[in-house]
């Protein structure tokens, strides 16, 4: 049973015990690059053929969960959109081999902290890429304009499903999630 009292703190939880694993992903080389400007075509498509194969048995698993109509699924997996972004097919990209535990509703709501937070930098990482004149980029622009709705109704729906039962490994699964993707990023 979901407590109220739980709710907020689910979310200053995450952000806090996460911070510096997500601090250290934003030291791989695409953002480095582009924070430098000196990003290129080579560098973005590294990044995003790296993030494809992380997002690939992410989505595969979340699919497999069973989440409600309300957690809007469909608009959350947007893999599908870098092998249009590389001009390859999808079978060229490479999957990566150990991903995060993801067995639990649990596991994922934090896998899923990481990867919708994603989704708010993606909207300043596609403008920087367009000053940059990058166009590999559909994927980063995800949902658009409604990135940010999407990101508060995830928000809302997390703190539903915190519980004090849950919320410890919720917030563990993200910080294996941001630990995970950062070794196969800088592999």
């Amino acid at each position: 049973m979901p407590l109220t009292s739980s709710r907020p703190a689910i979310l200053q939880q995450l952000r806090l015990e996460t911070r510096p694993y997500h601090d250290a992903l934003e030291q791989n080389e695409f953002n480095q690059a582009l924070g430098a400007g000196i990003i290129t075509p080579a560098i973005t498509h590294h990044f995003l053929a790296k993030l494809y194969g992380f997002l690939v048995p992410y989505e595969a698993r979340l699919r497999q969960h069973g989440f409600g109509p309300e957690w809007q699924l469909e608009l959350r997996q947007r893999a599908h959109l870098i092998p249009a972004d590389l001009g390859v097919g999808a079978a060229a990209l490479p999957l990566c081999p150990a991903m995060p535990p993801l067995a639990t509703e649990a596991q994922l709501l934090g896998a899923m902290y990481v990867m919708e937070g994603s989704t708010l930098g993606g909207q300043v990482l596609a403008r920087q890429l367009a000053k940059a004149g990058i166009e590999a980029r559909s994927y980063f622009s995800g949902n658009g304009e409604q990135t940010g709705p999407l990101w508060k109704s995830f928000c809302q729906l997390l703190s539903e499903a915190a519980t004090e039962e849950n919320q410890a490994e919720i917030v563990a699964s993200a910080s294996q999630t941001f630990q995970t993707l950062y070794a196969w990023i800088n592999a």
